[in-house]
């Protein structure tokens, strides 16, 4: 029996193919727009005139300031005040310049500083910390004469005056600075984190920097008005002069009050008026003033009594209290002048530098670190140039004003040279390097 196959049919089907047809249309003809006939009718406004508008410029609103009616917020009494503040802040600062580098000499500097006069330090000190005492009330002055400025509307008129307030800012913040932490550091109290010298020495470039700009933007104004004949101070009201000159004296009163009465911890004459210093140059053991006591230095309580003076050079040696007693010993009399304002003379005794720095093998005028057995201090180590080495006034004293050296004043042994600072007479002296 045959079986019935179904064909197959192919998936998905095939369809016949159809030939392409691409019908053909006759290109569609546009009738042309001639704009000619769509002219629009010229339109002359020559006759219409528009009236011009000027827009205001936009301006800041004015806010309320306040009225100042004093007569002497003027400039004849801002340039009179300004040029003695100027001369103390000058003086301040070249004299604060030549403490800094007598202090932290740099390394060309430190073998050249002389030893003589040997009152140098003391005067330059003295002058410095005096005339930025005296600044204060002459900075006070100077600022209720022109503060009246501060509130001009508007605060910026054109460049010279954007570099006049420039000036003013930086030179009131930059001088307030450096006088209240001058003067604070006049009684050693050092309210802020960073370290006072190398900031105040900074500063200091600040202050004189910004017055050399403030002089020569505000130059035609001094000029104008620095003497009773000058142009700008004739047109001054003429009834102003009597009060001028009555605010005048009693700003310089004032300074003389405050100079008076601090500068006799330097110039000892004057100790008796000695009122506002921190220091009188009479009050301390041994009739000297005390800077950094023993307790300070951690020097209370030691056992002094084994002391030994080490000296490193070609021919190191040592040396007891009673060996260094029985050298030849030699008085002489120097101020010992501190970086805070105070300074008086006193007579000293002990034994010559140079002498000990000859024993050791040394040149006389050698360089010489010394080292203090104090536990902690800033100064505890010191250099001192062959200037000061080899001079005979410079000793390892061993007393004060004919007494042993108390603890405070350094014993057993410190240094005692001319013309140096306070802080590198180091005190405790434990060893002597001959470099």
């Amino acid at each position: 029996m045959e079986v019935m196959r179904t064909p197959r049919i192919p998936w998905p089907p095939r369809l016949p193919r159809l030939p392409e047809h691409r019908p053909t249309l006759p290109p569609l003809r546009l009738p042309s727009l001639r704009m000619r006939s769509l002219r629009m009718p010229s339109l002359r406004l020559r006759w219409l005139r528009l009236p011009s508008v000027s827009l205001p410029r936009p301006r800041l609103p004015k806010p309320p300031l306040p009225q100042f009616t004093g007569r002497l917020h003027e400039p004849r009494t801002a340039t009179v005040i300004g040029r003695w503040l100027g001369v103390l802040i000058a003086l301040c600062f070249l004299t604060g310049f030549l403490s800094h580098y007598v202090q932290r000499p740099p390394d060309w500097l430190a073998g050249a500083l002389p030893s003589r006069p040997v009152w140098g330090y003391r005067l330059t000190q003295g002058v410095h910390v005096a005339s930025g005492i005296a600044a204060i009330p002459l900075l006070f002055a100077k600022l209720w004469t022109v503060y009246p400025r501060l509130f001009v509307w508007p605060p910026v008129r054109s460049v010279r005056h954007a570099l006049e307030r420039l000036s003013i800012a930086v030179l009131v913040a930059a001088t307030v600075f450096q006088l209240l932490t001058g003067l604070l550091n006049t009684v050693q109290w050092y309210p802020w984190p960073f370290s006072f010298v190398p900031v105040h020495f900074a500063v200091a470039w600040v202050v004189f920097g910004s017055l050399v700009l403030h002089i020569a933007v505000k130059y035609p104004d001094i000029r104008a008005h620095w003497s009773r004949t000058s142009p700008g101070t004739l047109e001054l009201p003429a009834a102003d002069g009597p009060d001028r000159r009555s605010l005048l004296a009693g700003v310089s009163a004032a300074v003389g009050a405050v100079t008076l009465t601090t500068v006799g911890q330097t110039v000892t004459p004057l100790k008796n008026l000695d009122l506002f210093a921190p220091r009188h140059p009479d009050h301390g053991e041994q009739g000297l003033p005390v800077n950094r006591s023993a307790a300070q230095a951690g020097m209370v309580g030691r056992d002094l009594s084994g002391y030994r003076l080490t000296v490193l050079g070609r021919d190191s040696y040592e040396l007891t209290l009673d060996e260094l007693a029985a050298m030849a010993q030699h008085t002489v009399r120097l101020p010992i002048a501190c970086v805070e304002g105070w300074s008086k003379y006193a007579d000293w005794s002990g034994v010559r530098v140079r002498d000990l720095v000859a024993r050791a093998g040394g040149r006389p005028d050698a360089l010489v670190r010394v080292v203090s057995m104090e536990r902690r201090g800033a100064y505890r180590v010191m250099e001192m140039g062959g200037g000061y080495t080899e001079d005979p006034l410079t000793l390892l004293a061993l007393r004060l004003n004919g007494q042993v050296l108390s603890l405070d004043h350094g014993f057993p042994a410190r240094v005692i040279a001319p013309n140096r600072p306070g802080v590198w007479q180091t005190k405790w002296v434990a060893r002597m390097e001959i470099i």
